[in-house]
Order: C-alpha cells, then sequence, then structure tokens
C-alpha cells in the first residue's frame, strides 16, 4: 500500500496526518507503530486520519491513534492540525469547520492572524465520565501508587485526564509517577496525567505524560483539562495562558455547563508518500 501524508506540530507535539477521503487507507496497528517509529518509521506522538463526514450536522470525521497503535478519542493538538490540514489541502474553504470524533462533535475556527481556535465542548469531572473508580465526586482525589500518595483532579475533554499540582514543574515526576498512574487500576481505560505549576491565577505551566505515548512537548486537551481542574479548586481565572515544554496556548472556560476553547499554533513541517 503507497499512500501520502503530511507531517505537522502543535507546539511540538506532532503528527503523521493522512487523507483517508482521496485515497484508500487500511491501516494495521503494526503499522502504526511502525509509522510512528522515530527510527524505522516517519515518527510522530500520533497518527490523524482525516475521513468522510459521518452525519449532516459535521464536514469530516477525525480519528486518532497514539503510537502505540491505540485508538484514542481525542487530541487538542491535533484538532488545530487537523484544520489547517483540510483546509491548506483544498477538502474545504471554510475557516468554520465542524468535524466529529469518537466521543462527540467539536468546531475548529481558522482565525486571521493564523492561529486555530477549538471548541473542545463541555467538560465533565463524574468519575463516571472519565472513568474513574471513587464511591463519589470530589474536586480533588488521593490515589495510592509505589511512590507515595497524590492529590489530583480528574476531568474527561473527551479523553480521561488526571492533573496533579506540583511546586516546580522542573522536577515533575513524569517518568515515574505518571507512567504509574497512567495504568493506575483506578482509571480502568488508562488515563493522561498532567503535573500543573500555578504561577498565577491566568498563567500556569504544565508537562503531561500522554496515555499511549509517553510525555510529549505539548498536549492540548491536557491543558483544557488543567484549566478546569485549576478552576473547580478555585485557583484559576476565565481566561488563562497554559505554558508547555513545545510554547503557549490560551484557554478559556466559563465554568460549568460552558464548553472549554482553547487557541494555538498548527504548523506543517513536509509531506511524503510512504509504502507498507
Amino acid at each position: 500500500m503507497l499512500f501520502e501524508f503530511t507531517k505537522m506540530h502543535g507546539l511540538g507535539n506532532d503528527f503523521v496526518v493522512i487523507d483517508a477521503i482521496r485515497q484508500s487507507i487500511n491501516l494495521s496497528t503494526e503499522d502504526i507503530r511502525f509509522i510512528a517509529d522515530r527510527r524505522f518509521g516517519v515518527g510522530c506522538d500520533q497518527l490523524l486520519l482525516v475521513e468522510q463526514a459521518d452525519s449532516p450536522e459535521v464536514d469530516f470525521h477525525y480519528r486518532i491513534f497514539n503510537a502505540d497503535g491505540g485508538e484514542v478519542e481525542q487530541c487538542g493538538n491535533g484538532a488545530r492540525c487537523f484544520a489547517r490540514f483540510v483546509h491548506d489541502e483544498g477538502l474545504t474553504q471554510k475557516t468554520q469547520i465542524p468535524v466529529s470524533t469518537r466521543t462527540g462533535n467539536i468546531l475548529l475556527s481558522l482565525r486571521a492572524d493564523g492561529q486555530v481556535q477549538v471548541n473542545m465542548g463541555v467538560p465533565k469531572w463524574l468519575p463516571a465520565d472519565i472513568p474513574f473508580v471513587s464511591a463519589q465526586q470530589e474536586s480533588v482525589y488521593t490515589i495510592a501508587t509505589d511512590f507515595g500518595d497524590y492529590e489530583l483532579g480528574v476531568v474527561s475533554m473527551g479523553n480521561p485526564h488526571a492533573v496533579i499540582m506540583v511546586d516546580d514543574i522542573d522536577t515533575a515526576p513524569l517518568d515515574t509517577v505518571g507512567a504509574a498512574i497512567e495504568k493506575h487500576p483506578r482509571f480502568p481505560e488508562k488515563v493522561n496525567v498532567g503535573f500543573m505549576q500555578v504561577i498565577d491565577a491566568t498563567h500556569v505551566m504544565l508537562r503531561v505524560y500522554e496515555r499511549g505515548a509517553g510525555e510529549t512537548l505539548a498536549c492540548g486537551t491536557g491543558a483544557c483539562a488543567a484549566v478546569v481542574s485549576g478552576q473547580l479548586r478555585g485557583l484559576l481565572a476565565e481566561n488563562v495562558i497554559v505554558q508547555l515544554p513545545g510554547g503557549k496556548l490560551d484557554i478559556s472556560w466559563r465554568g460549568a455547563g460552558q464548553p472549554v476553547y482553547m487557541t494555538g499554533p498548527a504548523e506543517s513541517v513536509f509531506k511524503g508518500k510512504m509504502s507498507l
């Protein structure tokens, strides 16, 4: 199978984007792992598939696969790249682009300044919606690991997130605690683990250990979840700049029942052809 692809990134969170509308694509889990491999394949954190709309309410369907080959529900940085890709490739002339994902519809907006804004939908934090094993809902939970007990918030942005507060983002234990919580039995579908340092009410620093990918330079849904969790704890304002290792995202949330808006860049790196 010979196919064309585009390598893209959002703040260093990188993607292989494939048009599955104008070419026939049938990828196995092993194929995706190979493509994502940084030594033997193209290399990426996630692979994105652009597919035909599955309902009249949207223009496209958006599928996301982690580097380990597993399909996941949502990816915020990928959504921005998705919008840039379909517009630059002539698949649409719109600047307001509704797309469907495994967990619902989102709206992508291409702005005149080159930034992309995504309506990420209404966040959820009931344990069953994450999913997270807990007898009752709390703003902060305590979870036991081999490295000690940790307090965390849980938020679903269409995919599951745990948010841990730290005093120093540079020494956050992503490789140990992040990896342990990602596959903790209280998260039956695993979880993305964010470590957040609050600078002030409108500025935080964040690193994320992503489910199925490890630490990435940026995580859009992780930035959204961190701001929601910070607001639920009474620490953050409605509009927050989230500083990630790869750059900044602007996150806005007006509280319960309202959608989260994420604004940031999306860049194309190169195009290529690959044979599997």
